[in-house]
This record gives C-alpha cells, sequence and structure tokens, in this order.
C-alpha cells in the first residue's frame, strides 16, 4: 500500500524537473548564431527554431502534461473545499487538470517514448551523426 501511495510524494520534485525542462528548451530557441550560421557578438543570442527546439519542448510538453494530468495534482487543486463551485478559480483549474488527467495514459505513452527519442536526438547531434537543423 505504501508503494501505491507513494507517488504522491514525488510529484513535487516532478513537478520541479518540468520547469528544468522548460528553461533548458527556453535556452534552446536562443541561438549565438544569425540563420546563416554568422556568430553573433559575445553575449549576444537571437530567437531562432531548430528540430532540437521542437524535440526538446515535445519533452516539456508530453512529461507536463502526464505529471500535471496526475491524480495527486487533481486532489492538490481540488482537496480540501466541500463546494468546488464556491471558488472559481480553483473550480477552473481542476477542469483543466481533470482534462490533463483524462489522458493520463496517453500522456505517459508519449512521454515514455519522447524522453527516449530526445535523449537518443541529443546524444546523436552531440557525436555529430545527425546534424541538428535550423528553421529559422
Amino acid at each position: 500500500l505504501i508503494f501505491q501511495n507513494i507517488h504522491r510524494y514525488f510529484f513535487y520534485v516532478a513537478a520541479v524537473f518540468i520547469f528544468i525542462l522548460a528553461y533548458d528548451a527556453f535556452l534552446g530557441i536562443q541561438f549565438s548564431t544569425d540563420s546563416s550560421g554568422k556568430a553573433l557578438a559575445a553575449g549576444e543570442t537571437q530567437f531562432g527554431l531548430g528540430i532540437g527546439s521542437l524535440v526538446l519542448w515535445g519533452n516539456v510538453i508530453f512529461l507536463g502534461g502526464y505529471t500535471f494530468g496526475c491524480h495527486s495534482f487533481r486532489h492538490l487543486i481540488g482537496g480540501g473545499i466541500n463546494l468546488l463551485s464556491k471558488t472559481p478559480i480553483r473550480s477552473k483549474c481542476y477542469e483543466c487538470v481533470g482534462c490533463l488527467n483524462s489522458r493520463h495514459m496517453l500522456f505517459a505513452w508519449c512521454s515514455l517514448f519522447w524522453v527516449g527519442f530526445t535523449d537518443a536526438y541529443v546524444w546523436m547531434c552531440a557525436n555529430g551523426t545527425w546534424t541538428d537543423y535550423r528553421i529559422f
């Protein structure tokens, strides 16, 4: 019984990791070169989008959907009150989490495969096997 419910306590740690991954994906859309490949001045960055950027953002979306669609988060949002309709903001948040929760297994499978693909993609690009093409 303890092992069945212990995942509730790991929700907080998982939520922190989603924000770390989002920060990493945000850094992935800031390039130190322009779209032609010419280096910018030291310390300057430019907004851009590459295949790797999309892969990293996919990681955030799928893992975020899985994490924030968890029953533990639903309980955190809607628990402890007798009438959800008396708290309109929490009620709207509960509806949103409920929508994510209805697709919890879909997000679980998508995030499982997407995390593996993201790791492989970053590894292959770091090895020089694949080229991370820039869209703009």
